[in-house]
């Protein structure tokens, strides 16, 4: 899912243009806007803030902001979202059931092609997507959907069962268990009832 894009243009080598950095991470770019002339945001996002995210965050420890560096570019006249994020979130290992924190630092890089044909100017290994397939809100303008992009990609590298790399798996034990019931054999029952069948 990650790559480096080699030879990317930033939006400062775009005529000089750029999106003015705001406070908070926006929830889509107008790609009528800025597909021509680039779009920078920089900033740090609470992992909370991304609503399927928080669902499988821990309760038990303080998530810190993670770091978003993203651009959006045109090279070879393909449309590219970049980002990099810098930061960890904490999860609930599945063996100890404490918690885990999970690194999402890595680049990424989305061609985001207008249609199929548009696949040939990119490389094999390239991660795409089509613009019709998640612009689907009949807007009077076109909004790509950044944020939940980013969700994707951070859903993406986060580990279905996360664990830590060496911990015991939490067993609860209730009652105790007599000798009795440890050396009484299962079948037991059956085999009496054989007999008055």
């Amino acid at each position: 899912m990650s790559s480096t894009p080699e030879n990317k243009p930033s939006a400062l080598d775009v005529d000089n243009k750029i999106a003015p950095i705001s406070t908070s991470m926006p929830e889509s770019i107008s790609l009528d806007k800025w597909a021509d002339t680039g779009y920078q945001w920089v900033g740090e996002v609470e992992p909370r803030s991304f609503q399927r995210l928080a669902a499988i965050l821990t309760t038990e420890h303080e998530q810190e902001k993670i770091s978003l560096n993203a651009d959006l570019y045109r090279r070879n006249n393909v449309l590219h979202l970049a980002f990099t994020l810098t930061g960890d979130v904490w999860l609930t290992c599945q063996r100890c059931l404490q918690p885990v924190a999970v690194d999402l630092s890595d680049d990424y890089d989305i061609a985001l092609l207008e249609d199929d044909s548009q696949a040939r100017l990119i490389d094999d290994e390239q991660d795409y997507l089509l613009l019709d397939e998640i612009i689907t809100d009949p807007a009077p303008e076109r909004l790509l959907p950044f944020k939940k992009l980013v969700e994707d990609e951070i859903l993406l590298k986060t580990p279905m069962a996360p664990k830590h790399d060496d911990c015991e798996m939490s067993v609860e034990q209730f009652g105790e268990i007599s000798e009795e019931e440890e050396s009484e054999n299962p079948f037991a029952a059956l085999a009496a009832l054989k007999g008055k069948l």
